[in-house]
């Protein structure tokens, strides 16, 4: 005889069912509240990650600004004067080097013949331009500077119509600041720029030319090659002839000396002995009478 559904059973399958339901909604809701599941395991600083790359940047940044500044200098020092090598500017190629008679003074209002344009040797103003580090922003009487050059210091000259604001600021960061050194402009210099010690010139086309710092570590009080040895580049106080001022110092004459300009041999100039054996004139302190051996 045929027989009915079980309800037996159907009521278990009903029981499955909404079983199986009632979990599927607690895994929908579960979901929703917590949003999309994160799969576990290490999570990435990327703050961190970012702080570094930012840091490892700017130490690479400033290695690759300073590093050749700092292999220029190493350069630099290889040409420093030493007893074995008293002139080591004769390893620079293009420097000119003239032998000059010392201590021969002329008047504020003489002018010298000079044979070398800028000058870097022969007679001189009594009085020395300022070369305390100066950067002077107009050109210098030429006759002052000269006997800067006899204290030791390095004069770096220019001509201002082949230097741009950023080459001028270039060279003038060499100088602002430094002992026994000057820049000026020098209006008609045949060559971009131009380096004179005592005795001494190098000139230039470029402003990043490496034997800038090498003229300068040769020959800046370099005590084998300047005549007045501990001599002061400090202003001349006072007023008048017997004064430097540097923020008002004689100009540069563009003008030809003339025929009663003074000859390179000093024309019957009595030299001034104090100078040569340091008696006169302001000295420097001894642990700037540089290099010490």
């Amino acid at each position: 005889m045929p027989t009915g559904p079980d309800k037996g059973n159907q009521n278990k399958s009903a029981a499955k069912a909404d079983k199986a339901i009632n979990a599927a909604n607690k895994k929908s809701a579960r979901k929703k509240k917590g949003g999309v599941p994160v799969a576990k395991g290490r999570q990435i600083p990327w703050l961190t990650v970012a702080g570094v790359v930012v840091v490892v940047g700017l130490v690479a940044g400033l290695g690759i600004n300073l590093y050749p500044k700092y292999q220029d200098r190493a350069e630099a020092q290889k040409f420093a004067p030493s007893e074995s090598n008293q002139d080591p500017s004769t390893g620079i190629d293009g420097v000119t080097v003239n032998e000059y008679p010392a201590a021969l003074h002329v008047a504020r209002s003489q002018r010298v013949a000079y044979d070398q344009s800028p000058p870097f040797g022969g007679p001189h103003d009594a009085v020395w331009a300022t070369c305390t580090g100066i950067v002077y922003p107009e050109a210098i009487r030429t006759e002052n500077a000269v006997h800067s050059l006899e204290h030791g210091a390095v004069w770096v000259t220019y001509n201002p119509d082949e230097l741009d604001a950023d080459q001028i600021q270039t060279l003038a960061d060499r100088v602002d600041g430094e002992t026994q050194m000057m820049m000026s402009p020098y209006p008609g210099l045949d060559h971009p720029l131009s380096l004179q010690s005592w005795g001494h010139q190098l000139k230039l086309d470029s402003v990043d030319d490496e034997r800038i710092s090498q003229f300068i570590s040769a020959l800046r009080l370099n005590r084998f090659e300047y005549p007045e040895v501990g001599a002061s580049c400090a202003s001349v106080p006072g007023t008048g002839d017997n004064a430097f001022d540097p923020d008002n110092p004689p100009l540069f004459d563009a003008s030809a000396p003339g025929p009663d300009a003074v000859p390179m041999d000093g024309g019957g100039i009595t030299p001034d002995t104090s100078e040569t054996s340091g008696a006169g004139g302001m000295q420097l302190p001894s642990d700037l009478q540089i290099p010490s051996n």
